[in-house]
């Protein structure tokens, strides 16, 4: 195992190499570290910016000793790398964090609800079906109508159906491929938030501001923090955050998705073990940011401040609106985050901006 903390010069390896590998291989670049990219395509936004790259897929035993012989500790930038590749990585001897228990629950969204509730941490009403006929109780039981969704994989609105009657849950339950579900009872909430939070390898924990998230067809849009919320409102997310933190026994930033409800109580929707799109405002609205955040944590250094220095709204920019970079680049109050990525596929999150006020 890695000798902790890590001294500047060691390699960190991250499983993934989309945009999140991309803004945490340079964060992490800044405090003195290589970084090793596992990522199966050859070309991907983060192998580019990392010291050393193995292109091969998660689950590639040679792949992974071959990460396994350079990196210190191993991360990853999202939720979905298979638990038996961290569990490989962890018998070789390399330390990963978030640790397996944070995927095992992140992965599967009937064992999220479970833990979130199991550990204090408030989310709607919901119900499991392995069936059609049993989409149909569970939209009985959870009333209707209800959001279905995949217990596994899905993001960005994908893997997901509205049930308006429980009579259609049966149908729903085909549509999405016949495979588990849960249903969740609808939220007549007033917004969402998001609270990012970090918990280093001695306990200690970060919170950063809220976001108040704006999504379009199942994407996030644009987050503006800090979020305009009441004191009690922000110590209730503390709280949130804290207990779901220490219940994972994590180590890392993780992102909690909120539902802030009309009687000023919060509803956990998800969590997600990692950097997130929603915390991507604190590139330059916080002293330290997310990435770098999680780059300490990781490498058993003490967490960073979280303190505000701006207001931002954050707004992803999607397939072609990346092509008008001249534009934003010409806005003084505009930061330009761009992830290298070569095709500008329509939904695809190709960067995003900060635009950046005074607190």
């Amino acid at each position: 195992m890695a000798d902790l903390p890590l001294a500047p010069g060691s390699t960190i390896g991250i499983l993934g190499g989309g945009q999140l590998g991309r803004m945490l291989a340079v964060a992490a670049s800044r405090l003195g570290f290589d970084i090793a990219i596992l990522e199966p395509e050859k070309d991907a936004p983060a192998a580019r910016v990392a010291a050393k790259a193995v292109a091969a897929a998660y689950d590639d035993p040679a792949g992974l000793e071959k990460l396994a012989k350079v990196a210190s500790v191993v991360t990853y930038e999202f939720e979905n790398v298979p638990a038996a590749s961290v569990a490989k990585l962890v018998e070789m001897g390399v330390e990963v964090a978030p640790g397996a228990k944070a995927l095992e629950v992140a992965q599967d969204r009937l064992v999220e609800k479970t833990f979130l509730n199991a550990n204090g941490a408030p989310t709607v009403a919901f119900a499991k079906a392995d069936s059609a006929a049993e989409a149909v109780e569970a939209a009985h039981q959870v009333g209707a109508p209800a959001l279905m969704k995949t217990r596994r994989e899905g993001y960005d609105g994908k893997g997901q159906r509205w049930v308006e009657h429980a009579a259609d849950a049966a149908a729903a339950f085909e549509a999405l491929g016949g495979v588990p579900v849960i249903l969740e009872a609808a939220a007549d909430f007033v917004r969402e938030l998001s609270v990012i939070a970090a918990r280093g390898r001695d306990g200690a924990t970060a919170v950063y501001p809220l976001a108040e998230n704006h999504h379009e067809h199942g994407i996030l849009r644009r987050s503006i923090a800090p979020a305009q919320v009441t004191p009690a409102l922000a110590d209730q997310a503390e709280r949130i955050a804290a207990r779901v933190l220490k219940g994972l026994g994590y180590v890392g930033v993780i992102g909690i998705e909120l539902f802030e409800m009309r009687d000023g109580t919060l509803l956990v929707n998800e969590i997600a073990p990692r950097v997130h799109n929603t915390g991507h405002w604190t590139m330059d609205g916080c002293e330290v940011d997310q990435f770098e955040q999680h780059i300490r944590a990781v490498a058993g250094w003490p967490l960073g401040p979280t303190h505000p220095t701006a207001r931002v709204e954050m707004l992803n920019l999607l397939g072609e609106e990346a092509n008008d970079w001249r534009r934003f680049a010409a806005e003084p109050e505009t930061r330009v985050h761009l992830y290298g990525k070569r095709d500008a596929k329509p939904g695809r999150k190709m960067g995003h901006l900060n635009r950046v006020k005074a607190l």
